[in-house]
């Protein structure tokens, strides 16, 4: 390389003798120096002009006499906020109240009539016909009209449908009843919505198994013809139900087990573990003449009912197998003592206590064993689940049942388990009817919310999380602050970093996306110090440096964020709220007269965030199609004494309209003036306020614009939302102010990388703490932008003109990257947009090891992983939790049509068959194996996981560096250069080294694997028994006194059952 006279005067050569560059290479520094000051002066000068951004800033200062600003007090308004959800959530207690008791006066009125007949809506035959046209029974006419406020969906406001599970007979005699007196709701419900139209769901869940919801709307089967849900199968119900309790199970893996008995035994303990929730503790352990917890690890202990660790213990219900002879005396004395010396510790439930025991007999009472270990009190009740046909130890078990205030339950078939298991819930439940004590429950952010018991069945409603989210003023915490909420366990109900869908666009709810932990999302705080104060409704404050991935995670802003706290009362939930510190602490408050800021507001190029509440439109009907502008303007009027409005808000976004109005006319004379932008490089001019009002001007045709999506509902970083500033804003607000951010979005579609946002933040005051004002930017062609950095990189300042090397030189790569190392222009079109480590792994190691750039790493706790899967059944279930139901559904109809040909087949043999019976049973059991199990169909699929994963972040101190990377021998060097006013650097590479010996440095995340092998079983053994602080819920009904205990459950007999009975005929009419 020839070096230029120019740089002899350039303080970059004096970096040579120090980075052992040869003096040649100082024109190489000089001239990168000069590229970048020359692109990035016509850059700054683009963006400049045509952003407005000076304009804005001057019209702020003119302002800024007027203002006053102001140091949020967290304290203060995270107990506001508080008080404010609390009396939202009063207002759905309420509703829930008046429910409860329409739905007790209803059915102490009623009396049952086992021959009643009466025709209700049934959820998933309205409006079907038969092939002649006519209304199928249980069908007939249900008016539904779509309605924005339950998502558009079709509905009928006036009356609500009963669904009934697929498995039951839709016109029993019990539902029909239930149903009839149930009707009594629709008045409620109506009236309910009409007190507070912010209602969504409303339902009764019944303990028959009818599900009533309102508003009406129309259930369609799934792919399978099903509709598996079963209301006491939810969470909600079964929370409602009864009290927290500590279960064991016990399983008998005896010998007499083998076979369907122990495939029924399975799916009877996974059918106890779905009753099961985040407040219960539990542990399985498998019986014969010996002991064995079904995780050793867990040996002596309970562990939390969270969906993790109930799905480890299903894993590891197919490593069971029958052999031996079942001691249960030894089981139940092993029960006893876990239940008691668990409770001793203080870590469960502190409530309720039960045994549930699976097996197919008991040669004894075992009463010297109750008698030692739970007379007379019976503090833990005896649930046990006799499996199989024969009745020749029934007798025992409903004794034990009896005599320890439990329940006896026969299960035959497949097909009984789920009716059968659901039998305990209602004597867990006997103490709270009786005690008459309608508890609230509210639950974690489960689609479904809240919910309360009452003699028959759980009344309940669905509480939006957007609702929440309308009760935070998000323009009080400031750009990078949100507010959040957390139940007794320690899960997120709301937290802007909750993930809880797949990321494939089709809205499927993950498996354990109701029971992410703040310790999840929070991970920097390693104590769990923030997250154990909420839990345990503390009042207080917690600070931390946090890092936070943005733009999909593939950024990181690095703040330091201070934690306010409080309980919401009358909830098991507490809040919180998060403020960064530097700019994010303060709030100003301007002040124009009502006509000037509504003259400014109602200009075509304004629009107010669609997810903020300036005035709350829904809480009266009237109000509920008005824009947030027009509720603005009518509560001004003053001629709507009902209409709520955040009157300080008002006041702020009054005063950002009339400061920002000038930019109107400023772009309007651009766009007239011809001579400007002509090859339409520069798109769109943008700015957001921090009250949430963004004006648009576009300097092309609607349909010219090469990223439609940019600002609109389909950019969801990229406009205000309920929990976040746009991302434009929030990186240009941690910039140096005066330069600007550029960057390209990471939208899917290659289309969408090829425009360039630059954006710039603006300041109310000149110093350290003053409040970010607003943003303001602009979106121009990628090709565009290109232009002007190739073009300034063949500038020279050679006296004779002649340059010795440019970018176009053979034997130099030039690169322009951002401060996140993401490659905005390079001579490979294909690498736009592409981590910088990728294309040049030996320059970016260099760059990590000189500190140009530094490793951030992040934790994703709720990232998806792919695994390789030969069933496809077994995948569908780890996608959507839901579907498990509808795959054990197939699974047992398959199996009972297996054992119930058997079945059939022997009925109809004469005794003297089974005098062969033992010589026959081998063949049997060789056919039984040899029958092909479910189609498997090897495929990848996406599960939960956690994983590391790096971002990259430029050291802002250093401008410009210069180094060499040995490739075997060759030297490769480079020069980095910061373009000035801006977030981008400058990246010229030696390229005539092969340096593939060097790694790509890539930003994939990798998981975190916490079980790799046998020596690391006591981690995994640690990370079981890990248990978070949680506080248990405040109410607690383990018993009554005048609970009847010889309620306690019967014997089934053994007549053919109508479904094997229709099995054996559909059997016999298959063709042969």
């Amino acid at each position: 390389m020839q070096m230029d006279r120019s740089c002899v005067v350039s303080s970059a050569c004096t970096l040579c003798s120090d980075l052992l560059l040869v003096c040649v290479h100082c024109g190489y520094v000089c001239r990168v120096k000069l590229w970048a000051s020359a692109f990035g002066g016509e850059m700054k000068s683009i963006s400049t002009k045509y952003s407005g951004s000076q304009l804005l800033q001057k019209k702020y200062k003119e302002f800024e006499r007027a203002v006053r600003v102001e140091e949020i007090d967290g304290l203060r308004l995270v107990k506001r906020l508080a008080e404010n959800m609390e009396e939202m959530f009063h207002k759905k207690a309420q509703a829930m109240k008046r429910l409860v008791e329409a739905a007790e006066e209803a059915h102490l009125q009623h009396e049952e009539d086992p021959n009643l007949q009466y025709e209700y809506f049934n959820a998933v035959l309205i409006n079907e016909v038969d092939e002649e046209g006519n209304s199928v029974e249980l069908g007939g006419e249900f008016i539904l009209q779509p309605n924005d406020h339950f998502n558009n969906l079709s509905v009928n406001l006036s009356l609500s449908v009963v669904q009934v599970p697929t498995n039951m007979y839709n016109k029993d005699s019990a539902i029909v009843n239930g149903v009839y007196w149930s009707e009594a709701l629709n008045k409620v419900f109506v009236d309910n919505f009409e007190r507070d139209p912010s209602l969504i769901w409303q339902y009764f869940g019944s303990a028959k198994g009818f599900f009533r919801q309102y508003p009406g709307i129309k259930w369609k089967p799934d792919e399978h013809g099903v509709i598996a849900f079963d209301c006491r199968n939810r969470k909600w119900y079964i929370q409602a139900a009864t009290s927290p309790k500590d279960v064991v199970i016990l399983v008998d893996v005896s010998g007499s087990m083998k076979g369907l008995r122990l495939t029924i035994a399975r799916q009877t303990v996974s059918s106890i573990l779905d009753t099961l929730g985040d407040d219960d503790f539990f542990n399985i352990i498998a019986y014969n003449e010996e002991l064995h917890y079904v995780e050793p690890c867990l040996n002596g202990t309970l562990v939390q009912a969270d969906v993790t660790n109930k799905d480890h213990f299903r894993e590891h219900l197919d490593k069971l197998f029958a052999q031996g002879i079942g001691m249960l005396d030894i089981a139940l004395t092993e029960a006893f003592n876990l239940l008691s010396d668990f409770n001793e510790t203080g870590r469960g439930s502190e409530c309720s206590q039960a045994i549930m025991l699976v097996t197919d007999g008991a040669v004894d009472t075992y009463d010297a064993i109750f008698a030692k270990y739970n007379w007379p009190e019976r503090k833990v009740r005896i649930f046990p689940y006799l499996i199989g046909r024969e009745s020749a130890f029934a007798d025992n078990l409903k004794w034990m049942a009896c005599a320890n205030k439990g329940y006896f339950t026969q299960i035959s078939t497949l097909a009984d388990v789920q009716e059968n298991v659901m039998e305990y819930l209602h004597v867990l439940s006997r103490p709270k009817v009786i005690d008459r004590e309608h508890d609230t429950v509210w639950t974690e952010a489960y689609i479904d919310s809240t919910s309360r018991i009452l003699c028959d069945g759980v009344v309940g409603t669905d509480v939006p999380v957007s609702e929440l989210l309308k009760t935070i003023p998000k323009y009080k915490l400031g750009i990078h602050g949100y507010a959040f909420a957390i139940t007794n366990n320690g899960y997120i109900l709301t937290h802007p970093d909750l993930r809880p869908l797949y990321g494939d666009g089709k809205k499927r709810r993950k498996p354990n996306y109701s029971s992410v932990d703040l310790s999840e999302v929070e991970w920097e705080d390693k104590d769990d110090t923030l997250r154990n104060a909420m839990v345990n409704r503390k009042t207080g404050t917690f600070s931390m440096e946090v890092k936070k991935s943005v733009d999909k995670g593939k950024r990181v802003l690095v703040l330091h964020n201070d934690y306010y706290y409080t309980d919401i009362k009358g909830t098991p939930f507490s809040l919180g709220v998060a403020l960064s510190r530097g700019h994010g602490k303060f709030f100003f408050k301007g002040n124009v007269t009502v006509e000037e800021g509504l003259h400014d507001l109602e200009h075509p190029d304004v629009a107010l965030a669609d997810e903020w509440t300036y005035c709350n439109t829904d809480e009266h009907p009237e109000h509920r199609y008005l824009s947030q502008i027009e509720a603005i303007k009518l509560y001004l009027s003053g001629h709507d004494p009902h209409l709520q409005c955040d009157k300080e808000l008002i006041q702020e976004v009054l005063f950002d309209a009339v400061v920002t109005a000038p930019l109107e006319a400023y772009w309007t004379s651009l766009v007239l003036n011809k001579s400007e932008n002509s090859d339409k490089g520069v798109e769109i001019a943008y700015l957001g306020t921090r009250t949430g009002l963004s004006r648009i001007n576009l300097f092309v045709l609607p349909d010219e614009l090469t990223n439609q999506d940019f600002l609109t509902a389909e950019d969801k970083e990229g406009v205000f939302n309920a929990d976040h500033f746009p991302l434009w804003y929030k990186r240009a607000a941690e910039q140096v102010p005066g330069t600007f951010v550029y960057s390209l979005p990471f939208n899917t579609g290659s289309e969408n990388k090829s425009v360039v946002l630059a954006s710039t933040a603006i300041q109310l005051l000149d110093e350290r703490k003053s409040p970010i004002a607003a943003a303001v930017g602009i979106q121009m062609k990628l090709e565009f932008f290109q232009r002007k950095f190739w073009t300034a990189s063949r500038q020279c300042a050679a006296l004779d003109g002649k340059c010795s090397i440019n970018c176009d030189d053979e034997n130099i790569n030039c690169y322009l990257i951002d401060n996140n190392g993401f490659i905005l222009v390079a001579e490979d079109y294909t690498l736009t947009g592409k981590f910088f480590g990728e294309a040049e792994g030996a320059v970016m190691s260099k760059l990590l090891q000189m500190g140009s750039f530094k490793r951030v790493t992040l934790y994703d706790y709720q990232a998806l992983c792919w695994v390789y899967s030969e069933s496809s059944d077994s995948g569908r279930t780890l996608l959507d939790p839901y579907f498990a139901v509808f795959s054990a559904m197939k699974w047992i109809l398959t199996e009972l049509v297996i054992f119930n040909s058997i079945y059939c087949l022997l009925l109809s043999l004469p005794l003297s068959f089974f005098f062969f019976l033992p010589f026959f049973l081998p063949v049997l059991s060789n056919f039984l194996h040899s029958l092909p199990s479910a189609q498997r169909i090897g495929r990848t699929m996406q599960v939960p996981c956690d994983t590391e994963y790096p971002a990259f972040l430029s050291e802002r101190t250093i401008k410009e560096n210069t180094g060499n990377v040995d490739c075997d021998g060759c030297i490769k060097s480079f020069v980095i250069q910061q373009i000035p006013s801006s977030n981008l650097f400058m990246v010229v590479v030696d390229n005539k080294c092969d340096c593939s010996m060097f790694e790509p440095i890539t930003m994939d995340p990798i998981e975190i694997m916490y079980i790799l092998s046998a020596h690391n079983e006591s981690l995994k053994c640690e990370r079981l028994k890990m248990q978070k602080d949680r506080r248990r819920p405040d109410t607690c009904h383990p018993f009554h006194p005048e609970e009847n205990s010889m309620e306690c459950g019967g014997t089934v007999s053994l007549t053919l059952s109508p479904v094997a009975a229709l099995l054996c005929i559909l059997l016999a009419l298959l063709p042969r």
